[in-house]
């Protein structure tokens, strides 16, 4: 298994009482390694070229974020405080999503520790998302002739609109989105696919439709690769989340969507997504079942 990781990742100064869990990136990594397995690879992003955000973003946006340019509106919007360190942060976590897709065809199984930032639109970020990874790795290995279809399947809590709103005229590329009807954002756009579940869903009924969604995506569209979005956001403990699933319930859909992968011989490239408790070691815990479950493959 080969894992993007970058120190920078959690290298951000951000407010005593910020809302983003900016540490969990490093403390992730830690306990990755207590795990003692030593068929897991830890490889160092290069940054993603402006080119490559050019796919999917447009080029004042681009300009404006790297030339420190954005207005008062935009970065509150962005949702965090603009730094150099946070572009050298952001150019390193977009090209580990697109060094690990790549990297699927040839390991089967890759983790980028960052990403999920599906908040991002063409010409803004949103929601803590900055630029739009996935999106941008989808486009950039039909660019480069890598891949034919892209399915990137989303499991955060909140729908992945930037995505939607991203690759809506790209039929190469197709969105997949299980996310809370009542959450954010309050305006949703549209995915190839939207299951929109209510809050309260506990781990039966969301189970049933992450299988029924992926099962459908992979059998309409025979996808080359799967981008997975795995925000653990729906623990029923998350602070941003409003479902009721259970630690096993996180397990058990990364398991079947490992699996199911496996099964159908489909590059799979997993991206950490969200998670929003203040207490650290809880949501480490969480985040830690993805890993847990490729290694019980």
């Amino acid at each position: 298994m080969q894992l993007y990781y970058h120190p920078l990742y959690s290298d951000l100064i951000l407010a005593e009482r910020h809302r983003f869990p900016i540490q969990k990136y490093k403390l992730l990594k830690t306990e990755i390694e207590n795990l003692g397995v030593s068929a897991i690879h830890f490889q160092e992003p290069k940054k993603v070229t402006v080119s490559q955000l050019a796919l999917c973003h447009s080029q004042r946006y681009i300009d404006d974020f790297l030339n420190g340019t954005l207005s008062d509106k935009a970065i509150k919007k962005m949702g965090f405080p603009y730094s150099q360190q946070l572009v050298e942060r952001t150019l390193l976590s977009i090209g580990g999503s697109i060094q690990a897709a790549e990297a699927a065809f040839s390991h089967d199984l890759t983790f980028n520790l960052s990403g999920g930032y599906h908040h991002s639109h063409s010409d803004f970020g949103s929601g803590f998302c900055i630029f739009n990874d996935l999106a941008i790795a989808a486009a950039h290995l039909i660019n480069t002739e890598q891949a034919d279809t892209v399915l990137i399947f989303d499991c955060d809590v909140h729908q992945g609109d930037g995505t939607a709103q991203i690759t809506q005229n790209h039929n190469q590329i197709i969105t997949c989105s299980i996310h809370c009807e009542q959450n954010f954002p309050r305006n949703k756009q549209e995915s190839t696919y939207d299951f929109a579940l209510p809050a309260k869903t506990a781990d039966d009924e969301y189970l049933a439709t992450l299988k029924q969604a992926l099962d459908f995506c992979v059998r309409i569209h025979n996808p080359d690769i799967i981008l997975y979005n795995a925000g653990v956001d729906i623990y029923t403990k998350d602070e941003l989340g409003l479902f009721n699933i259970s630690l096993n319930g996180v397990y058990e859909r990364d398991l079947f969507v490992l699996n199911f992968c496996k099964q159908h011989q489909t590059p799979l490239m997993c991206a950490l997504g969200g998670g929003y408790q203040r207490n650290l070691s809880s949501l480490i815990n969480v985040h830690k079942q993805l890993f847990k479950a490729a290694i019980d493959l």
